[in-house]
């Protein structure tokens, strides 16, 4: 189905945990694709799912079967109150993320929940999704996928950088796109601020009140990962496997611990960028609200930061993974191999109709 617009929902479930982002965007082709967010809600997810999709990594085969059905129906629930709610008419097709559970491309395995058949007829409308499975399938790290958007939507920008659970980054490179993980960044911070009760570190006050540990600071800069050449991704599974043992060693208290890692956080992004003042680098992500954190990276790198609209800040991700349907419904490339490292460029997701 070719033609020059289309009326698309764009779902996003991150490893964050924050919530359920949602949008409704008009897409337009005219030699280059354009597009114009209409509607965009996040619904945070209760404690109970929250709870649950964080102890998920552990389920046995049997558990998870049973979590991807009932999530599968909660989603399309969230879905369907998105669209009553805004009165929304005219949809081409819903594009979901689905939500995370185990990313493990070096054992050619991924799964992300809640893309299961019977969310179409849940939402009785054509969904497109499980958009990273047949990337690992070809070999590919099955992430990141949004750079492809990147590319069409954001090409004034010299590198896109996102800040969620994980940091990562889209860049050109001679006539080819690149990106990869850079390190984790939520993941890490909202599970320290938790242990004081707070949710994340708003603003980050709580790590800007603490005092740096060089010793702690040099570990985590000398972790392997970051020598690792892209492509490369990271999930959940580093953070606990490699990340939290080294942080667990030292009996800091956690304004101390989130002060170092925000630092370290900010001198891992700064060792990818070029250090250019002409270098454009476009934020977006819950990460660019740690006022701590972008202080740090201004000061560790000479690039020119912009800090978009609260709406593509919020919602860059559930936009792209809506142009990432629209591209699998025209049969047009969008994952691409540079960037995940699979043995072709490939249109990737599953169709299900009503």
């Amino acid at each position: 189905m070719k033609k020059a617009n289309y009326k698309v929902i764009g779902v996003m479930s991150g490893t964050s945990l924050d919530g359920i982002d949602l949008v409704y965007v008009n897409f337009d082709y005219k030699n280059s694709w354009s597009y114009k967010i209409l509607e965009a809600e996040t619904i945070p997810y209760p404690l109970n799912w929250q709870e649950t999709l964080a102890e998920a990594i552990d389920f046995s085969k049997e558990r998870l079967e049973r979590l991807n059905k009932k999530y599968t129906s909660y989603l399309a629930e969230i879905i369907s109150r998105f669209i009553e709610a805004h009165q929304i008419k005219d949809v081409d097709i819903i594009c979901s993320h689905g939500h995370t559970i185990k990313h493990e491309p070096e054992n050619n395995y991924t799964l992300q929940i809640g893309n299961l058949p019977e969310i179409a007829y849940l939402t009785g409308q054509t969904v497109i999704c499980d958009f990273r499975v047949r990337d690992v399938e070809l070999g590919g790290q099955g992430a990141p996928l949004v750079p492809i958007g990147d590319q069409l939507l954001f090409s004034d920008y010299k590198y896109c950088v996102n800040l969620g659970g994980f940091a990562n980054i889209s860049t050109e490179i001679g006539d080819k796109r690149v990106a990869y993980d850079i390190c984790a960044v939520n993941t890490v911070l909202n599970f320290y601020s938790q242990k004081l009760g707070k949710e994340f570190d708003e603003g980050g006050k709580l790590a800007a009140s603490g005092n740096l540990n060089k010793d702690l600071l040099q570990k985590l800069n000398a972790l392997s990962f970051y020598e690792e050449k892209p492509p490369k991704s990271l999930g959940i599974e580093w953070v606990k496997s490699t990340v939290f043992p080294i942080l667990e060693k030292y009996n800091e208290n956690v304004p101390d611990i989130l002060h170092t890692y925000t630092l370290h956080i900010a001198q891992q992004i700064a060792k990818t960028l070029d250090n250019q003042p002409d270098s454009k680098v476009l934020m977006t992500g819950g990460g660019t609200f740690n006022n701590f954190l972008l202080r740090l990276l201004k000061e560790e790198s000479k690039c020119h930061f912009t800090i978009p609209s609260q709406e593509i800040i919020d919602y860059k991700e559930a936009l792209i993974f809506g142009l990432l349907g629209v591209l699998k419904l025209r049969g047009q490339v969008n994952v691409l191999k540079s960037v995940t490292g699979a043995k072709k460029d490939h249109s990737s997701g599953v169709i299900y109709e009503i």
